[in-house]
C-alpha cells in the first residue's frame, strides 16, 4: 500500500513556540518536490507530545492541504488513551487523510490483550486504513509477532511501522501476517536492511533534510541497483548518525534551520542541543552535500 521513503515531518515553529504554519506548508510541498513518496504529519518527530489537540488537527489539515492528493498523508493519531486515539483518528478521515499511524500505548504498559483491543476499538470506529507504530524504546511495550497478525486480519488494519531496529521481526510478520501486510522501517540506519528482509520503504526522520538522497536510495533499490542503493547509505550515514545523538526530533529540526526551513526550536521538555551536537550534526550536513557541493569518496 505505502513504499520508498516516506519523512515523518517535524513540526516548525516560532521562535516563540507557536506552529509556524507557512514554514509548515513550504516544507510540506518541498518535500513532495524533492521525491517524498509519503508525507507523515504530527508523529513523534512532529512533537505531537506537546502539541494541543487544536494545533495537531491544523497540522494534518494543513499536510491534506498541500499534499492535494500528490502523495497520501498518514497522519499521525496515537495516544494512550483509546477514546482520545479514536478522536483523532476521526478527524484524520474527516480532513481527507488517507491513512492513520498509530502508537502502541506508552506509559499505561497494556498487556498483548490490551493492546489488540485498543486496536481493533479504533479500527472498528473509524474506516481509515491504520499503521501500527511499534517503537518499544518510547512506549515500554513491544507489539508481539502474533498480536500484530491478530490486528492484520482487520480489514482496516494494512501495516506496520516497526522502529524495533530488529531485522528477523520483518521475517516473522511477513511469515504471520502475509506479503500484502505493509511494513515500513521506523529506523533510518537499518532501512536498507529492512527492504533487503521484505520491507517496504522507511518513515524517515533523516529524510527531513534530505529527502531527495532517501528518495533515490529507495528508487534504486526498487529498480534492482543495489550497488547504487548502497552507495547512497553509505554516503547518509554520518547524517544518521548526528541526527540521533540526542532525542530527536532536536538534533533534525536544527538541521532544518541550518537549509533555512525552519527555527530550531523544539518545545520543553526538550531542551536545545548542545554545542557538541551542533557541531557535530553542521559537519554531518557539510559531508553529505547538504550544505556545499558533496565531493565522492573513492568507496561512494
Amino acid at each position: 500500500m505505502f513504499k520508498g521513503s516516506l519523512v515523518a515531518l517535524i513540526t516548525p515553529m516560532h521562535a516563540d513556540g507557536s506552529v509556524d504554519e507557512k514554514a509548515y506548508a513550504d516544507f510540506v510541498d518541498w518535500q513532495i518536490a524533492e521525491g517524498t513518496s509519503a508525507v507523515v504529519p504530527v508523529g513523534t518527530t512532529g512533537e505531537s507530545p506537546t502539541l494541543s489537540h487544536a494545533e495537531h488537527r491544523r497540522v494534518v489539515e494543513i499536510a491534506v492541504e498541500v499534499a492535494n492528493g500528490r502523495v497520501p498523508v498518514i497522519a499521525g493519531t496515537g495516544s494512550n488513551s483509546t477514546e482520545e486515539a479514536i478522536d483523532l483518528t476521526r478527524h484524520a478521515r474527516e480532513a481527507g487523510a488517507d491513512a492513520a499511524l498509530i502508537v502502541t500505548p506508552y506509559y499505561n504498559k497494556p498487556t498483548q490483550e490490551g493492546m489488540f483491543l485498543h486496536f481493533s476499538a479504533i479500527a472498528d470506529a473509524v474506516d481509515l486504513p491504520i499503521v501500527i507504530y511499534n517503537i518499544p524504546p518510547r512506549s515500554v511495550v513491544d507489539m508481539s509477532v502474533e498480536t500484530m497478525a491478530r490486528l492484520a486480519r482487520h480489514r482496516n488494519i494494512v501495516g506496520v511501522k516497526d522502529a524495533t531496529a530488529n531485522l528477523a521481526r520483518p521475517l516473522h510478520t511477513r511469515r504471520a501476517s502475509g506479503p500484502e501486510f505493509c511494513q515500513l522501517s521506523g529506523e533510518d540506519h537499518t532501512a536498507l536492511a529492512f527492504l533487503a528482509v521484505g520491507g517496504d520503504g522507511c518513515i524517515s526522520v533523516t529524510a527531513n533534510v534530505a529527502p531527495r538522497l532517501c528518495a533515490e536510495m529507495h528508487a534504486a533499490w526498487q529498480a534492482g541497483r543495489v550497488a547504487e542503493a548502497i552507495a547512497i547509505q553509505d554516503r547518509l550515514l554520518p547524517l544518521h548518525d548526528a541526527l540521533f545523538a540526542e532525542t530527536s526530533p532536536a538534533p533534525v529540526k536544527f538541521a532544518a534551520s541550518l537549509l533555512g526551513k525552519t527555527a530550531d526550536h523544539c518545545r520543553l521538555p526538550l531542551a536545545p542541543i548542545t554545542e557538541a551536537t551542533r557541531a557535530k550534526v553542521r559537519a554531518a550536513m557539510t559531508e553529505v552535500g547538504l550544505l556545499n557541493e558533496w565531493v565522492p569518496t573513492a568507496r561512494a
